[in-house]
């Protein structure tokens, strides 16, 4: 990039024959001209310097631990980038240049391997200045390009808005990590580094981009366990989200630092002669709250600044696992503990590898003082997590501990994607999964299991498998029977209880809190839905074909596909499920098929599409549709009325949500039925249903004492299960009514079990429950004490 040449301007004549509007021409060509040439904010008069960019300091760091081959490489990859970025500036001012340089630098400081270096460099110049993934390959080879290919954002794609756009491009670098750690190492040095020079951004974006950051990715880097690169994301970002709130709060740390060094030195110097008499060697650091914990404090627990700068934090690094317990002794010897506050983090690690022994002491002047002890291996792995020993290897048995979790994590986040619908569900699991607080409890076996804070025992299902939560029916904590919703505490002990016919609940939704968990039930809701949906529009069809003696077995492949093309449809799968759904209507399809069938081509396209609101029950012609009661979501039984086998019914298809059976004299039926009777189709049930049927009853007895248990022994004699009870008021004293909701088999169970019921003395009254006008059961109130017995009503 060169200034124009001097003699265009010195050498030129002077233009005293041109008029004044030439000269303001020229000018304004000129500027526009340098400023194409140096940036938006260079002038004629002072354009742009050129700033010489090194990476000695990047390649001194990389020299203590990378070959001579792979530092070629690496200076090969800048030398590409600077090119690439040649004309570019941040915000700032700088060459655009110096940003990948120090994502590098940061890199470089985590011991992060060449590929990861080289993709830190070239992050940028395939969202940036479109260079494609197939050059990126021939030169640096694919792993790079696929690094490179992980970290740009989809921008090309269009996008109804910026929470979509977020969500995909999230997605799809997650999907990349989950591939290659590599991709959320080299994203975060990208991040960290965007947060450090946020200044010379416009508000706005400042705070957007800081929301973000502090939502999703300083909770990633809190899971790797980067806690540094943590603790600075969250720092930059209040500082950057409430930049008065951070200065207020920095100023008034500042001018506390003073008042407390007298105390820090007096619990340093205890604390390291108690450990020298003990003879542990150990280094003793005073820890310094961060901006963020204390505002985070302040406005979690209710405190004022005093209260949280009265606490005192101190690291304790030692040689061995074995002296942390020692050095807690001498800990404890020295000042008071406080009950309750000790928490052994390396028998039982944090869920992203933290080992620490953490515990709170009463110091001098009874100030709190919390200590962390913890080996010096453990020390590097706190700070760096995934990061520390960073030697890149394909083989899993290469990586330490803290690897291996964030690996299992990553594994975790692909099965969250193969169930979850679009970018913003996925991107809602996966927020859940990054809460940083965890519980952790045992399976039978003694397996460790973190689960995030708030979960149940459901949750614990999934963690395990999807299959496991998908036939979950109970469990069991401590050895004893407990709800699924029961939230779990740490060192419970879970064994889950299964069955093979068990099915997830929509009902589950409202209790589960892991991504896992949620993200597979919508999955296998979603799908068996579809699945029985599909399954019952088959039926109907063939039910409907039946007016033209016709089966499904008579359309040839090529009708099919004729179908397929009238509606608009992917396949006939897809025209079973909407006919299943409501959508559509089976005489319709019906009629185009007889059509196609029957050659009459020339008649097809003119053939009228028929109106719903025109079809009745007899226009679909053709036997009843059998109903087993097993078919799941897409056949549902009506609360309002309880068809149970042995009943007149029949069927509404409403849109969308599949098909409902009433009973032929259900009241809310022969409402919906005047209102829309082209929905309704003639059903029937199967000649031995599968499961058992909910059904209503009403017991009018005698106020005795004991009633109750009398009256719901004889149900059970009668081999009925008792769903729920509940009493009807205003009745008269000497007198109370009873609803149950059993489960029977069929008609004549209910015969028999009310049979049963009618034989205790105390009943006075026992009727069938069926709704009134508003679809609600109604107490009899007006019977009294009529003690006169009626036939049974069923």
């Amino acid at each position: 990039m060169t200034h124009p040449p001097a003699s265009l301007t010195e050498t030129s004549p002077p233009a005293t024959t041109k008029s004044s509007a030439a000269r303001k021409y020229i000018d304004a060509v000129l500027e526009q001209s340098f400023r194409h040439l140096f940036g938006p904010t260079a002038t004629p008069e002072q354009p742009r310097k050129a700033e010489v960019v090194s990476i000695a300091n990047l390649t001194a760091a990389l020299s203590g631990y990378l070959s001579k081959a792979e530092l070629k490489d690496i200076k090969s990859a800048f030398h590409f980038s600077d090119e690439a970025h040649l004309g570019q500036y941040r915000q700032s001012g700088q060459p655009y240049i110096t940003h990948p340089v120090a994502v590098a630098e940061i890199c470089a400081d985590w011991k992060l391997d060449a590929q990861s270096i080289m993709a830190a460099l070239l992050h940028d110049v395939m969202e940036d200045q479109g260079v494609s993934k197939t050059e990126l390959a021939e030169r640096f080879g694919p792993k790079v390009a696929e690094l490179v290919d992980g970290l740009s954002k989809l921008d090309k794609m269009e996008f109804r808005n910026r929470e979509e756009a977020q969500a995909e491009n999230f997605r799809k670098m997650l999907l990349a990590m989950a591939r290659d750690v590599r991709v959320i190492l080299v994203k975060l040095a990208d991040r960290l580094h965007n947060m450090r020079t946020l200044g010379a951004v416009p508000m706005e974006k400042r705070r957007r981009v800081a929301r973000e950051t502090i939502d999703i990715y300083a909770p990633i880097a809190h899971r790797l366990g980067l806690n540094n690169t943590y603790r600075e994301l969250q720092e930059l970002s209040f500082a950057n989200f409430n930049p008065r709130r951070y200065a207020t709060l920095e100023k008034a740390v500042k001018a506390a630092r003073g008042n407390r060094r007298e105390v820090v030195g007096k619990i340093l110097d205890a604390v390291e002669r108690s450990l020298t008499d003990a003879k542990v060697k150990a280094e003793v650091t005073g820890r310094e709250k961060t901006i963020f914990s204390i505002y985070r404090k302040m406005r979690d627990k209710q405190l004022s600044f005093s209260q949280v700068l009265d606490v005192y934090g101190f690291r304790v690094v030692v040689g061995s696992a074995l002296e942390c317990y020692t050095c807690i002794g001498v800990l404890h010897a020295l000042y008071k503990p406080v009950p309750g506050k000790f928490k052994d983090y390396i028998a039982i690690p944090k869920v992203n590898g933290y080992q620490s022994l953490h515990t709170t002491l009463v110091g001098p002047f009874g100030t709190p003082i919390e200590f962390q002890i913890r080996t010096g291996n453990m020390h590097e792995i706190a700070e760096s997590g995934v990061a520390a020993h960073w030697l890149y290897k394909n083989g899993s048995a290469d990586l330490n501990d803290v690897q291996k979790r964030a690996h299992q994590w990553l594994k975790s986040l692909l099965e969250i994607q193969s169930e979850a619908g679009d970018s913003s569900e996925f991107l809602e699991h996966v927020k859940i999964d990054l809460f940083p607080d965890a519980v952790y409890v045992f399976t039978p076996k003694s397996k460790i299991m973190p689960l995030s804070r708030g979960a149940t025992a459901l949750d614990f299902a999934y963690a395990v498998h999807s299959d496991l939560g998908n036939q979950c029916v109970a469990v069991k904590i401590n050895n004893e029977l407990l709800p699924l919703r029961t939230e779990l505490k740490s060192g419970d002990i879970v064994e889950v209880i299964t069955a093979p016919y068990s099915k997830p609940n929509p009902a589950w939704l409202g209790f589960v809190r892991t991504g896992k968990a949620r993200s597979a039930i919508r999955h296998y809701l979603k799908t068996m839905r579809l699945t029985e949906s599909v399954q019952l529009g088959e039926r109907l069809v063939e039910q409907a074909l039946k007016a033209y003696s016709l089966c499904l077995s008579d359309v040839s492949p090529e009708n099919w596909e004729k179908l397929v093309q009238w509606t608009g449809n992917k396949n006939r799968q897809e025209i079973f499920a909407d006919i299943g759904l409501g959508r559509r209507v089976a005489a319709v399809m019906a009629k185009r098929i007889e059509v196609l069938v029957s050659g009459r081509e020339a008649d097809a396209e003119g053939t009228p599409r028929v109106h719903e609101g025109m079809l009745t029950s007899s226009g679909h012609g053709g036997a009843s549709v059998v109903i087993t009661g097993t078919e799941g979501m897409s056949v549902q039984l009506s609360a309002c009325c309880h068809p149970i086998p042995g009943d007149n019914i029949m069927g509404y298809i409403g849109i969308g949500l599949g098909m409902a059976i009433h009973t032929a004299d259900c009241r809310v039926a022969q409402r919906i039925h005047k209102r829309d009777p082209g929905r309704w189709i003639d059903v029937a049930w199967a000649p031995q249903p599968g499961r058992l049927f909910d059904v209503g009853i009403r017991v009018l007895v005698l106020n005795h004492r004991g009633t109750i248990a009398r009256v719901a022994g004889d149900i059970t004699s009668a081999d009925a299960n008792i769903a729920h009870i509940a009493m009807d008021e205003n009745l008269p004293a000497e007198s109370t009514q009873l609803r149950f909701l059993l489960q029977v088999k069929d008609r004549i169970h209910l015969a028999n079990v009310m049979r049963r019921v009618r034989t205790n003395p105390d009943v006075m009254r026992i009727t069938r429950d069926k709704p009134s006008e508003d679809g609600q059961g109604r107490p009899d109130a007006h019977l009294g004490m009529r003690i006169t017995r009626e036939r049974d009503d069923i």
